[in-house]
C-alpha cells in the first residue's frame, strides 16, 4: 500500500499528478475549460482542492476555468466525470477540455483496518474523439446510510461499520445491475435484448476497497445475470447456482454457501475479465474516489490496444451513500487502438510502481501518528519531519515545505 509522510498532503499529491499529466502528454493550460477535483481527503471546510492546482494555470494566464471539488466517500469521481462529460455536451461548451482528478489519502486508525488504507491519484482528459467512449445507459442508486463517514473534524480517521458497508456495496452492486440492465435493453436498435455480462461486457472494473471483495462483486454480478437473464440457468457453467435459484437477493449478503459457489463459478471468467483491472489497486491499496479508475487504468496499462472494440462495465461505489453502473466503449478503429497504448506508455505503470521507496510496518505507524497529531494541529505553524530529499520522491513531485499560523500552505517541487 502506498502512503504519505508529513510531507505530503492532498493538495501536493494533486499537483504532481497534474503536472505530469500535462507535461507528459504535452498539453497546454490553455486547452482546458474545466477542471474539477474529487476527493474525501478534506484539509480545508472551505477552499476547495481546485484552487490549489490553479497554481499550475498561472504562467498560461487561463483563469477562465469551470468546476470545483466534488464530495461523497469514494463515489466524487464518477460524479465529477459525469459532471464533465455533461459540460462537453451541453451548450456551455466552448470546445475545451475538461479534466478531471480523482485522489485520495486514505488513513485508518491503528488496529485491523489500517492495512487496507492506500493513496493514489488518477487524471482524466474529457472530450470528443476519445479512445474511451461513455454509453448512454447508466444506473445509479442513492439512499442515507452511515456504513462510513467522518464526523471527527480533528481526525483523519474515518468511522467504519465494515460489515455494513459490504452489505451496503453488494445491495446497490444488484440495484444498480438491474436498473442497468433495464435501461440498456431499452436503449438498444430493434430493442428488448438483455444485456450480459458474460456476453456484452469484454472487462468489469469494480471500486476496490480490497480486492476480496472485487471477487465477490464480480461473482454477484454473475448471481445477478444467473437469476435475471433469459436461458442463463441452464447454461452448465452455472450448475454450482442451482440450489440458490429461489434464493431472495436481499436475504442473501450473508450467505457464505451461495458466496462460495458464485466464487467458484466465476473464476474463470473473473482471471479474463477483472484481473487485467487490479493491478494498480492491488499496489496501492484503497485510494477512495481514485480507486476505479486506478483499475481502468490498469486495464489500459495490461492491455493497451488490445482494447480495441471492447466494451467495459464499470461500477461506482461510496459509501453513504451512492452508486452507479455505467459502461465505456472503445471504438473499434486504428486510432483508438493507438491512443490506448500511447496512455499506457506514458503512464508507464511498471517502472513507477517499481521506483517506489519501501518501508518497514513499525516506520509506517510512526508516521501515521506524526500526520494524525498535525492533522489535529489548530493553531501554530507545523514543524515538519518528513524527508526533503529528492530520492524520496518521484522527478517533478511536489512536496509540502511549510504550513503557517494561519494555515496556509507552501510546496516545492522536486527537480
Amino acid at each position: 500500500m502506498a502512503f504519505c509522510t508529513d510531507r505530503e498532503d492532498i493538495y501536493s499529491v494533486c499537483l504532481s499528478a497534474v503536472d505530469r499529466f500535462m507535461k507528459v502528454n504535452n498539453i497546454p493550460y490553455s486547452w482546458i475549460g474545466r477542471l474539477e477535483v474529487a476527493s474525501e481527503t478534506i484539509l480545508d471546510h472551505s477552499k476547495a482542492i481546485k484552487t490549489h492546482l490553479m497554481s499550475l494555470f498561472e504562467a498560461s494566464g487561463n483563469t477562465d476555468v469551470e468546476g470545483i471539488d466534488s464530495m461523497n466517500a469514494c463515489y466524487a469521481g464518477t460524479n465529477a466525470l459525469f459532471n464533465s462529460a455533461a459540460w462537453v455536451e451541453s451548450s456551455a461548451w466552448d470546445g475545451r477540455y475538461a479534466l478531471v482528478v480523482s485522489a485520495d489519502i486514505a488513513e485508518y486508525s491503528a488496529g485491523a483496518a489500517r492495512p487496507t488504507g492506500g493513496c493514489g491519484a488518477v487524471v482524466m482528459l474529457v472530450g470528443p474523439n476519445a479512445p474511451l467512449v461513455m454509453e448512454r445507459a447508466r444506473a445509479s442508486h442513492m439512499e442515507n446510510a452511515w456504513d462510513f463517514y467522518k464526523p471527527h473534524l480533528h481526525s483523519p480517521y474515518p468511522v467504519v461499520d465494515g460489515k455494513f458497508s459490504n452489505s451496503c456495496y453488494l445491495r446497490s452492486l444488484d440495484i444498480c445491475y438491474q436498473r442497468f440492465v433495464q435501461k440498456f435493453a431499452q436503449q438498444q436498435e430493434g430493442g428488448g435484448k438483455p444485456f450480459s455480462v458474460i456476453e456484452d461486457a469484454q472487462h468489469v472494473l469494480f471500486h476496490a476497497p480490497y480486492n476480496k471483495l472485487v471477487q465477490k462483486s464480480f461473482a454477484r454480478l454473475l448471481f445477478n445475470e444467473f437469476l435475471s437473464v433469459p436461458g442463463t440457468a441452464e447454461n452448465p457453467a452455472f450448475a454450482a447456482l442451482k440450489p440458490f435459484a429461489a434464493t431472495v437477493r436481499e436475504q442473501s449478503y450473508e450467505d457464505v454457501p451461495l458466496e462460495k459457489a458464485a466464487v467458484a463459478v466465476s473464476k474463470q471468467w473473473y482471471a479474463e475479465k477483472v484481473a487485467p483491472g487490479i493491478t494498480i489497486p492491488q499496489q496501492l491499496g484503497n485510494m477512495y474516489t481514485a480507486s476505479l479508475y486506478a483499475g481502468l487504468m490498469s486495464l489500459i496499462a495490461n492491455q493497451g490496444e488490445k482494447l480495441a472494440g471492447k466494451r467495459v462495465l464499470m461500477f461506482s461505489y461510496g459509501s453513504g451513500l451512492a452508486s452507479s453502473m455505467f459502461s465505456l466503449r472503445v471504438p473499434e478503429d486504428a486510432a483508438a487502438a493507438k491512443a490506448l497504448a500511447s496512455i499506457a506508455a506514458k503512464a508507464d505503470i511498471p517502472a513507477r510502481l517499481e521506483a517506489r521507496v519501501s518501508v518497514d510496518p513499525a516506520k509506517f505507524n510512526a508516521w501515521m501518528e506524526t500526520r494524525e497529531k498535525l492533522h489535529a494541529k489548530q493553531d501554530g505553524a507545523f514543524v515538519l519531519e518528513g524527508p526533503t530529499d529528492a530520492q524520496q520522491y518521484f522527478k517533478g513531485a511536489y512536496f509540502l515545505t511549510e504550513r503557517d499560523a494561519n494555515g496556509r500552505r507552501k510546496y516545492e517541487q522536486v527537480q
